[in-house]
């Protein structure tokens, strides 16, 4: 159901998720967000304090262009000109920080895994920032990074200049972490441990990064020490995946992960099924377009319908799921209260400041 409202009635019931059977005049409202609203800020000086969060509507799992150093909570930030990776994150606020990052970075040349070494220059008119897509050009390495979410996967897309050392970094970050590469697989997996508290003690967020092609070369990293052995476990571990490419060639990454278990991971995986990317991309904003048109705006200025369901995205991403479907198609979930497998849904991460006044309302105001 649609209901129809002016802008003026809208500013009396907020960003309420309203029903009605009549058709959408906002076709599609999602060409109206900017995920990027709200990033200009810093510790000293808020302007949103939010980043630019490619998913789904209440998705496990966000990805978001990392900016800032690992373990800032400040991850992206308008004003920065150098991206250090592509992290999936789970971060409510910068203010609680994030839990179960990794990251994936592209880039060409020597062999590098440190963040501030592998950053690259980027600008925001090489940009796109959708809820259900981003893209962005690294000048530094020529190479172009796309990426388009699941609930609990995605598929990264890396368009390579020519080049006998495309590399894929994975980053699973310090704090404690493992690493596993598997070249007759294709793919890498491992867990990270990272966490800003108030987790058990078994917490780990288990990943699997899979490549459409095979690896013509990899390495592991434990701890700066890079090697070419399979595993590595140890505070910050992470590997790279080489490949030799023509000008123009695209790799694709199918990236999953589980609170649960590797298997569980690879079960995710199977989220992003047989699609390619751009049919990935169009049921993403499919997706996107069926929650945001749940309102509709009809006499707003274009500015005002910006504003509007940009806020509206945002209201659409808390609370999370953070349950998972196993095998035999039933919800389970790992409990941060136990550190046990749970039978059941799950919902996480809702920041309650503010909230009384600025999201709650108008929720409650739809069922009057």
């Amino acid at each position: 159901m649609k209901t129809h409202f002016s802008f003026k009635h809208l500013l009396f019931i907020g960003g309420a998720v309203l029903y009605s059977m009549q058709i959408s005049a906002v076709k599609n409202p999602v060409d109206y967000v900017s995920t990027l609203v709200g990033t200009q800020s810093k510790f000293e000086l808020s302007t949103g304090n939010t980043y630019p969060a490619t998913a789904l509507p209440w998705g496990m799992n966000f990805w978001t262009p990392q900016t800032g150093k690992m373990g800032d909570g400040w991850a992206y930030t308008y004003n920065a000109d150098k991206i250090r990776g592509f992290k999936q994150t789970h971060q409510p606020s910068p203010w609680m920080n994030d839990y179960g990052q990794f990251s994936i970075m592209p880039i060409t040349g020597g062999l590098v895994f440190d963040q501030d070494q592998r950053a690259s220059w980027f600008s925001h008119k090489a940009e796109i920032a959708k809820p259900y897509y981003y893209k962005v050009y690294l000048a530094d390495y020529d190479v172009v990074a796309e990426v388009t979410p699941t609930e609990r996967a995605a598929m990264f897309r890396f368009t390579f200049p020519q080049t006998d050392s495309a590399n894929v970094v994975v980053d699973a970050f310090d704090r404690g972490s493992h690493i596993s590469v598997d070249p007759s697989g294709r793919r890498i997996t491992g867990y990270t441990t990272r966490n800003s508290g108030g987790v058990p003690d078994n917490f780990k967020n288990y990943f699997v990064v899979e490549f459409d092609r095979p690896l013509d070369y990899f390495y592991t990293v434990c701890d700066s020490v890079m090697s070419t052995a399979t595993t590595a476990t140890g505070d910050h571990t992470g590997a790279i995946a080489g490949f030799k490419t023509r000008k123009g060639e695209t790799i694709n990454a199918r990236v999953a992960s589980s609170f649960i278990s590797p298997e569980q991971a690879m079960l995710n995986l199977g989220e992003l099924g047989n699609d390619n990317f751009d049919t990935l991309v169009a049921k993403g904003r499919d997706r996107w377009n069926e929650q945001l048109g749940r309102i509709v705006v009809e006499d707003g200025k274009e500015r005002d319908m910006r504003t509007f369901y940009s806020s509206l995205y945002r209201c659409l991403l808390f609370p999370r799921k953070f349950y998972e479907i196993d095998a035999t198609g039933a919800p389970v979930h790992y409990s941060p209260h136990t550190g046990q497998l749970a039978s059941g849904y799950m919902y996480t991460d809702t920041g309650f400041w503010d909230t009384f006044r600025a999201l709650f309302p108008p929720v409650s105001y739809t069922h009057l």
